[in-house]
């Protein structure tokens, strides 16, 4: 274990390496600003391909920023107990398959899974045909500065996801969760981040931070090698080097973690070689509020053993 790593006497201190921008907190405030002034013009759509007699399952659309349609999928209980739990998917990855959301409806949770935007691919007839670009999602938009990153916007689509879900009548806008595992477990930081009264977050070794340092450690090993591609294909002397992680640092969730209110659990692989021990220190160590940190010193980017049912069981006691 920590066999590429900081000791972990580092780790449990170790504050992040990638800068943050002086402007930090007035860039998230102008851009929390942007998208209140953009009408949702939310649309609950009944999933006609998943009938459920205890639920309904339903198909959620929503204006976000940049003139983006987002989808999320969505299953509101017929008796509903008051919670709800917001689920982010992983890097490229498929969204959650709607049997995955029934555990929580059974309880009475409201459930919503956000598609991250270019990724899946969910398209509606009014935009462009099934289109993917699974990759170099870290850095599109860096050529363009931090308000055409793609991952800002994403970041708001969290934000606005939990405030129309929170919104809803059979939802107790106080008791609501997010969980995800690698971009997923970085989504359900950055959502709890830009919405404060969110309750409680369970982050499977998040992705999203500390990208310098991910950078540094030299993995080679996708998604953090995008950094590297974008240097040789964009600027392969490195006269760039701090303007670009400065750029990259106002989509860096340690830089985040301050705003957070929300009770955290965060599951760490010590041998992650996709998501970097030390990158998801930086954020924990960033947390001021209640927190855990649980460690598999053997396992990697894998699927902790029992981490699914800890979380499903977590959600149930905190909310």
């Amino acid at each position: 274990m920590l066999s590429f790593e900081l000791s972990a006497e580092e780790l449990s201190v170790y504050q992040g390496t990638n800068p943050r921008p002086d402007d930090f907190d007035a860039f998230w405030d102008k851009a929390l600003a942007e998208l209140a002034g953009i009408d949702a013009e939310a649309s609950f759509v009944d999933a006609t391909d998943f009938p459920l007699t205890t639920a309904t399952a339903q198909h959620l659309y929503f204006n976000g920023t940049g003139g983006y349609r987002v989808h999320a999928k969505v299953i509101r209980p017929a008796e509903p107990t008051g919670p709800a739990v917001l689920m982010f998917h992983g890097y490229g990855g498929e969204q959650p398959r709607w049997v995955d959301l029934l555990p929580y409806a059974a309880r009475g949770f409201t459930v919503a899974a956000l598609d991250v935007r270019e990724q899946v691919g969910y398209r509606t007839a009014s935009q462009e045909p099934n289109s993917f670009s699974l990759h170099n999602h870290l850095v599109h938009g860096l050529d363009g500065g931090p308000d055409t990153l793609l991952y800002k916007h994403v970041f708001l689509d969290t934000r606005r996801l939990a405030d129309l879900i929170r919104a809803l009548p059979e939802v107790d806008a106080s008791r609501v969760a997010t969980t995800g595992w690698s971009q997923g477990g970085g989504l359900s930081l950055v959502c709890a981040a830009l919405t404060p009264e969110i309750k409680y977050a369970a982050s499977v070794y998040p992705f999203l931070t500390d990208y310098q340092r991910a950078w540094e450690l030299n993995l080679d090993t996708g998604p953090y090698d995008e950094i590297t591609t974008w240097f040789k294909k964009r600027d392969p002397r490195h006269l760039r080097e701090q303007e670009v992680f400065t750029t990259l640092g106002y989509i860096d969730v340690q830089h985040l973690a301050a705003r957070i209110r929300a009770e955290v659990t965060l599951f760490t692989g010590l041998e992650d070689q996709v998501c970097p021990p030390s990158t998801q220190y930086a954020i924990y160590n960033k947390l001021t509020g209640v927190k855990e940190l649980r460690t598999y010193p053997d396992l990697g980017h894998d699927d902790l053993p029992g981490a699914h049912d800890e979380i499903y069981q977590l959600i149930g006691a905190k909310l």
